[in-house]
């Protein structure tokens, strides 16, 4: 049986999710570089061959961790499906001699070098300035047009977004950033392979997207990701994903699978992610291509990952096209043919629909909720009315437990403060993006007040 090497890190699907699959294709030792989440460490402990938690000492060299572990457990494949982990492990498999997202990885990774690779290609994106310091973001802001927004360079998450609309808010939105990014790495939120990569951020000009140009109704967001995979050093579109809009700066509120377009604009939005995965000549790996929509067929690129999406965009696309994207990848990884795609699907080949949502402390205005409330789903579950034959769950992995606080929502903070996820299988995209703006409307309603010390905290 072939023997894979998962490295597991916070963030993309859920573990569960990503252990069930990988177990039944190969042999699975665990290489875990965050805790495994409660819920999952019994299952771990059964499906794995071997799970081993380095010291923080080992982690020095995280590259040569991983290389040795692979050599010592006769690893056939090594993979991660964390945006943090997907340097080192593509230059451990490049050491190796295993298939990997391979040398370019990083430039999936670092924004500067994601979007200076895609300036020299022509591709549309925003005008952007890389920036290391307060100083050359202030130089920055003098030559682009404001509105501007500051993130960095190696975060996932929406995590360090600001908006800064004058020069006068340079300093402020410089110093913020900054700070979210060593709270994100305090909660193993942070880049494990790059020195310094909390020092690196990139500005750029915020371009005006529209909905209503590629949409036939409202509620859509201005974005769409495109699912994909390399396989060989050839990008195999699998479908796209719809969003609600993102609460301020830009933090995404949810996912929908599948996007629901029209074949015409579905077929422009894969041709440019083509294009951008292309030019950063990946070879192995799952892609994640997030691109702005806007007026009379205008697209800007984002980002792409050199990953599967995160939060349950696998789940949902195994669940409506029936594709087991995390079993198809190890198979792949490990020398067996895999028939992927031979087009993006499409929401008339999908068996209904199915989507995620974060829940944050915000109403569907982006609002702040007046009031301090307490994550409770069997109470969400209650009390929500949703559409006849949809279903909602909540992902216990990725989610605080019942009885805790939400969390107040900061915006430079973005996905930091949610305070779940919840999953929601429908008849079709509509209803999925109607149900989600019933639960948005609603939960601060339903869930239970906090009490005087509890919101204190």
């Amino acid at each position: 049986m072939s023997k894979v090497l998962l490295v597991h890190a916070k963030g993309g699907p859920p573990l569960g999710h990503v252990l069930s699959r990988t177990a039944a294709r190969a042999q699975v030792h665990l290489l875990a570089l965050s805790a495994l989440p409660p819920s999952v460490a019994d299952s771990a402990s059964r499906l794995c061959a071997s799970v081993v938690t380095p010291s923080d000492a080992q982690r020095g060299d995280l590259v040569s961790l991983i290389v040795s572990r692979a050599e010592a457990v006769g690893a056939d494949a090594v993979l991660t499906f964390s945006e943090y982990a997907v340097v080192a492990v593509a230059e451990a498999c490049e050491a190796l001699g295993l298939a990997g997202a391979g040398g370019a990885a990083a430039l999936a990774r670092d924004k500067r070098l994601m979007r200076r690779t895609w300036r020299e290609h022509g591709l549309p994106q925003p005008e952007f300035r890389p920036v290391a310091t307060e100083t050359e973001l202030h130089a920055a802001a003098g030559s682009l047009p404001f509105p501007l927004l500051l993130k960095a360079a190696w975060s996932a998450g929406s995590t360090a977004h600001q908006i800064i609309l004058s020069p006068h808010e340079v300093s402020a939105a410089w110093a913020r950033s900054r700070a979210v990014m060593a709270e994100s790495a305090q909660l193993g939120y942070a880049e494990l392979h790059v020195a310094e990569a909390n020092a690196d951020f990139v500005v750029e000009q915020i371009v005006t997207g529209t909905a209503s140009a590629w949409f036939d109704e409202p509620g859509w967001g201005d974005y769409v990701s495109v699912e994909g995979v390399v396989a060989d050093g050839a990008f195999h579109p699998v479908c796209l994903s719809g969003r609600m809009p993102t609460v301020e700066p830009f933090t995404e509120r949810a996912g929908i699978t599948p996007a629901l377009l029209s074949q015409d604009a579905q077929d422009r939005i894969v041709d440019l992610a083509r294009r951008a995965v292309d030019a950063l000549g990946l070879r192995d790996c799952g892609t994640h291509t997030e691109i702005k929509l806007g007026a009379d067929g205008s697209m800007w690129l984002i980002e792409t990952a050199a990953r599967f999406g995160g939060a349950m965009t696998v789940p949902q696309i195994e669940e409506v096209f029936g594709l087991d994207l995390i079993g198809m990848l190890v198979d792949h990884l490990v020398g067996r043919p895999v028939q992927w795609p031979g087009q993006a699907l499409t929401p008339a080949q999908a068996r209904g629909a199915a989507g995620s949502l974060v829940v944050l402390a915000v109403d569907g205005r982006g609002e702040a909720w007046q009031d301090r409330r307490v994550w409770d789903f069997p109470a969400v579950s209650a009390a929500v009315p949703l559409s006849r034959g949809s279903a909602l769950s909540v992902v216990a992995e990725s989610s605080l437990a019942d009885g805790s606080v939400v969390p107040v929502y900061e915006p430079a903070a973005g996905a930091n403060t949610m305070a779940a996820l919840c999953l929601l299988s429908a008849a079709d995209p509509r209803t999925v993006l109607r149900d989600f703006e019933t639960l948005v409307d609603a939960l601060p309603r339903v869930l239970p007040a906090a009490q005087p010390e509890e919101a204190s905290v």
